[in-house]
């Protein structure tokens, strides 16, 4: 069953021991807008996944947190959020892993609930896996394959 919260608050997430923040919904609006933000968009073509799923936390981040506690400079004082500490604070791996567990995939069950009976993608080979082993995928082939038997 869908259950939709429709007061839209924004609310507290525990990330780390002593660090919480305080997020705006994940709603399509904001996914719309993080999809197009220039930082985003700047990613290059032939960027990992891994390079691609950092920028977009980082933009979605910086649409999300509206306030947070435990996190400090480097003398240890209280700093408020703003883009660049937004983005230094997901640049620690446990507040990045934290962020996208509680807050995008949560976010996103919906859709993965949604998708767990969709239909295979159309063509010969969607849904199939290799069955042959690859010794190293970058190097080419060292002579064609025999053609199989007949009948």
């Amino acid at each position: 069953m869908l259950t939709l919260d429709l007061t839209n608050a924004p609310r507290w997430h525990d990330l780390a021991p002593g660090v919480r923040v305080q997020l705006r919904p994940l709603t399509t609006a904001l996914m719309v807008a993080t999809r197009s933000d220039p930082a985003v968009e700047a990613v290059p073509e032939e960027a990992s996944d891994e390079e691609r799923a950092v920028a977009f936390a980082k933009a979605l981040a910086r649409r999300a947190v509206i306030a947070w506690e435990g996190v400090g400079d480097a003398d240890g004082k209280p700093i408020d959020p703003s883009p660049e500490a937004i983005d230094a604070a997901l640049d620690v791996w446990p507040i990045f892993e934290a962020f996208q567990l509680t807050y995008v995939s949560k976010g996103l069950l919906l859709e993965q609930e949604k998708n767990a009976s969709a239909l295979s993608p159309n063509g010969p080979s969607a849904g199939a896996s290799d069955t042959a082993r690859v010794a190293n995928p970058a190097e080419p082939a060292r002579k064609p394959a025999r053609t199989a038997r007949r009948g």
